[in-house]
């Protein structure tokens, strides 16, 4: 069986995403584990990983606040991880 490969936009940057994959499946295997922080400063990213707690949270396609765990991936799709985030890239 095989699945689709694209890409979709992250910040402006093409990422590798095949189709099944989640957005968060999709950053983290590209290193990217850090997408926002909390206004006190604390790093958030991918932490329940099934839609309950909200850390994952990113900006899809122009809507924000959207659960990345649980959000499909699909051609063409553009993500906006939240300014302010851990390093440039998000990367550790």
């Amino acid at each position: 069986m095989s699945s689709e490969h694209f890409t979709i936009e992250v910040d402006g940057a093409p990422i590798p995403a095949r189709e099944g994959q989640t957005i968060a499946a999709a950053l983290l295997a590209t290193g990217v584990r850090v997408w926002r922080k909390t206004p006190s400063g604390a790093p958030r990213g991918l932490f329940c990983g099934m839609g309950v707690c909200f850390d994952c949270l990113v900006t899809v396609d122009g809507l924000a606040d959207q659960r990345a765990c649980i959000t499909p991936v699909r051609p063409g799709m553009q993500v906006r991880l939240t300014p302010g985030r851990e390093g440039s890239d998000g990367r550790d």
